[in-house]
């Protein structure tokens, strides 16, 4: 088993915990129409990069006055499409730069932490679908819509659900959603208070779901249910390093926060344990921070490098992995400099686009929060 390693603010510490079993998860409800495998969108593909990357210069403001953003779909024409927590918006960054609104979904219902999550691109025959993560009254859920318009001028269209019945609470809501290389549509869930959850079969809740376009479980899912991994307390970054390696961040409860190599049918401990365990039929994270150096949401990957974005530890991680491996310590980057990071994702020509989360509630807002970054990467030496 990889040897784990754990970073307080500033190094490395020692210490343990994670756990074991499997899920067998509730149908999606009602019928859709059937879609082709997709080509995932640019920000959820491995990067063709390879090797290990650092940051190179300072920030860049893409944009600024973002009001609890969450996820962040950079667009083929240069653009982006950026979650808004709590109003439930979807703002596009025009290619000229300028925010508008390009709709709002319908349905969300925020409180504490829940409320509009992840966004994903799904490229389909008939034209792109934005898929979404949201809270609604009584559950979390996913619904699509197809994206109309221009670039410019985009909008949503009418929703539809794809997957619900995901267990709802103020915290842990999970929220994450990625096609991954496979072509499948990878959602996280967090246990929503319900720690036992996590470990059991029949609870959607605690786990990494891999899901078809249409929102029924993929092939070769290991429980031949949604489910491909469990143990879960709240994975809120999903990313694939170059070598199709899968790679989530998880919010650890009172010590550690976790990096974890995702391998289908994995059980990753939760609550049974909480970072470095060495138990049989669990598998231990390859990196632990304390909570206070990390608290990660969003993550990339570029290249071998897989970069995390952290809450409380206000600060990027750039962790480099090899065959799925650490490889060196993690090197923080953005330390205190923008406060609390949300999401981070690669783009074309070597970058990395950051979401500052200063606005929620739970940060230290300045006049222009909250702001999405560009950060310029070079070779690690």
């Amino acid at each position: 088993m990889t040897r784990v390693r754990r970073w307080a603010a500033a190094g490395c510490l020692a210490a343990a915990m994670v756990v074991c079993s499997a899920c067998a998860a509730a149908e999606p409800s009602g019928s859709m129409p059937s879609m082709t495998t997709p080509t995932p969108a640019p920000s959820t593909q491995p990067a063709p990069a390879s090797g290990w990357w650092r940051m190179d210069g300072e920030p860049q403001t893409l944009a600024a006055g973002l009001a609890a953003p969450w996820s962040v779909v950079p667009l083929a024409d240069g653009g982006a499409l950026i979650s808004q927590r709590d109003d439930g918006v979807v703002v596009e960054l025009t290619p000229a730069g300028t925010l508008r609104d390009a709709g709002t979904v319908p349905g969300v219902v925020s409180g504490g932490e829940s409320g509009l999550h992840g966004l994903a691109l799904y490229d389909a025959p008939d034209g792109p679908w934005l898929y979404a993560y949201h809270g609604a009254q009584d559950d979390n859920r996913v619904v699509r819509m197809p994206l109309l318009g221009d670039p410019g001028s985009l909008a949503l269209g009418e929703a539809e659900v794809v997957f619900d019945g995901i267990p709802r609470a103020s915290t842990h809501n999970g929220g994450r959603i990625a096609f991954g290389p496979d072509g499948f549509l990878y959602v996280t869930t967090g246990d929503a208070q319900q720690g036992d959850g996590a470990q059991d079969r029949e609870s959607l809740g605690g786990k990494i779901l891999r899901l078809t376009a249409d929102g029924t479980a993929a092939p070769g899912n290991p429980w031949r249910s949604p489910v491909w991994s469990m143990g879960h307390r709240n994975v809120q970054g999903i990313a694939w390093t170059a070598d199709g390696t899968m790679w989530a961040s998880e919010f650890g409860q009172n010590t550690w926060d976790e990096l974890n190599r995702i391998e289908a049918g994995g059980n990753y401990g939760w609550p049974l344990v909480e970072g470095e365990a060495g138990r049989d039929g669990m598998l231990d994270p390859v990196v632990s921070w304390t909570t206070d150096a990390a608290s990660p949401s969003g993550i990339a990957a570029h290249g071998d490098t897989v970069f995390v974005a952290g809450l409380r530890g206000e600060r990027l991680w750039a962790v480099d992995t090899a065959h799925g491996a650490l490889r060196g310590e993690p090197v923080a980057l953005l330390t205190g400099e923008q406060g609390r990071l949300r999401d981070v994702v690669a783009v074309p020509a070597d970058a990395l686009w950051v979401l500052t989360n200063n606005t929620d509630g739970r940060g230290e807002p300045r006049a222009e929060d909250d702001l999405l970054l560009r950060i310029e990467l070079a070779p690690a030496t």
